[in-house]
């Protein structure tokens, strides 16, 4: 997506800004920090604030709309899916399904409604001076226009290039899908059958729909709650042990590797500073 605007960086440097973002979206409340904190570090490659939030917002529409898609699958065609595994936790479920789909309803208005964005953006900046968080100043307002200005200029290119959309929604999936079966591989690491690949993988994805919007980070704690409720007939007496390894693969030990990365990252840009200075 940056080099569809003419940014062209290294992959590397793009890998650290993705694992910023991972490791801030898994310890903050709804993944709310991974944006900020990827915004923070394009900034220090020069990329334009607005051009970085909209190329942020669609990653961030996409990863959840696949979850809206595979939630809203299993509602409609898998009755008798959710009869046998997922009765007892219907109501989180549910609340995390809706959840998803006002995000990412929301999100794309604000991507591709450069006006509605720029409301937002002027009531909020007008409650903060109101509120005495920061002082009033003319220089603000006309940066904010400025970066408004970008900020549509993108959206309507990535409006006019539906293709690299689809394309980027095309990589989500696959990368979503990867990581729903890390559970099937501990389900083979287990020798154990009888339970379908399909039934696993979208287990495990029933429970990324239910906590994905939590205000909890990284869904810690419930994750781990579903887990042994939903999976307590596929993995029988191994499901402590399966939870264990199936969290520690898909969550924990990327949270400890993106955590390097970040500290990669920052001593980078820290280092590279003292060089120019």
């Amino acid at each position: 997506m940056l080099a569809s605007f003419g940014i062209r960086l290294r992959k590397r440097i793009c890998f650290l800004f993705s694992s910023a973002g991972f490791f801030f979206s898994c310890i903050t409340p709804s993944a709310s920090g991974g944006q900020p904190a990827q915004v923070y570090f394009m900034k220090k490659e020069k990329i334009p604030i607005p051009v970085a939030a909209v190329i942020l917002m669609v990653v961030t529409i996409t990863y959840k709309l696949v979850l809206v898609v595979i939630g809203a699958g299993v509602v409609c065609f898998g009755r008798g899916f959710m009869h046998r595994y997922l009765e007892e936790i219907l109501p989180v479920f549910y609340l995390g399904l809706s959840l998803n789909v006002f995000c990412v309803a929301f999100m794309t208005l604000l991507v591709f409604c450069p006006s509605l964005t720029e409301f937002f953006l002027c009531k909020g900046l007008a409650l903060l001076e109101r509120l005495r968080f920061v002082r009033h100043k003319e220089e603000r307002g006309r940066k904010l226009g400025k970066s408004m200005e970008v900020y549509g200029e993108t959206a309507l290119y990535l409006k006019r290039n539906v293709g690299l959309i689809f394309r980027v929604i095309l990589i989500t999936f696959v990368q979503r899908m990867a990581l729903f079966f890390v559970t099937w591989t501990v389900y083979q690491a287990f020798g154990m059958s009888g339970t379908p690949l399909w039934d696993v993988v979208l287990l495990q994805a029933v429970i990324s729909v239910s906590v994905d919007m939590l205000p909890l980070p990284g869904g810690m704690g419930i994750s781990e709650a579903l887990f042994m409720t939903i999976f307590a007939p596929v993995f029988g007496t191994v499901l402590l042990p399966a939870m264990v390894l199936s969290r520690g693969m898909g969550y924990y030990g990327e949270l400890l590797v993106s955590a390097v990365f970040t500290i990669v990252a920052q001593l980078y840009y820290m280092f590279r500073r003292e060089r120019q200075t």
